[in-house]
């Protein structure tokens, strides 16, 4: 998780809301992304989407099985999707998303029944830590108004 919290660092210095996300394989991180929506005009430029699309260009195949992903909050309705379609096996992240969470919090995307594939989840790891930088993020732009 501490490297996803430095993925995460890379967003809040381009005033990306700070989230990160790596990929790791056989023990070994094979992608990193961070939150790119601003610079890449993108909405769908989450940390999860751009280290999802490496890590199959990476591995070169859709399926990502045996792979686990560390992200710094709990993943969107869009970035759980893409986890479930990417057949993801094990889904660590840090802070909660009490608005827009789709692993537990709002929905619960990842483990839905009907679905084909379902992720297992561990949360709150570095939980502080990783609030810390989206508190920090979203009071600087409170008082920038």
């Amino acid at each position: 998780m501490s490297e996803a919290i430095k993925e995460a660092q890379k967003a809040f210095a381009e005033d990306e809301v700070p989230v990160g996300c790596v990929v790791v394989y056989n023990g070994k991180i094979i992608s990193r992304g961070y939150n790119q929506v601003e610079r890449l005009k993108d909405p769908t430029a989450h940390a999860e989407m751009l280290a999802l699309t490496s890590a199959t260009n990476y591995l070169k195949r859709k399926w990502l099985n045996d792979a686990c992903v560390y992200v710094t909050i709990e993943p969107c309705s869009m970035c759980a999707g893409a986890l479930v379609l990417s057949r993801i096996k094990n889904l660590y992240f840090g802070a909660p998303d009490p608005k827009a969470g789709a692993c537990g919090s709002v929905l619960n995307i990842i483990s839905h029944k009907r679905l084909n594939h379902r992720i297992k989840v561990k949360r709150g790891i570095l939980e502080e830590e990783c609030r810390a930088l989206l508190t920090e993020f979203f009071s600087r732009k409170r008082n920038k108004i």
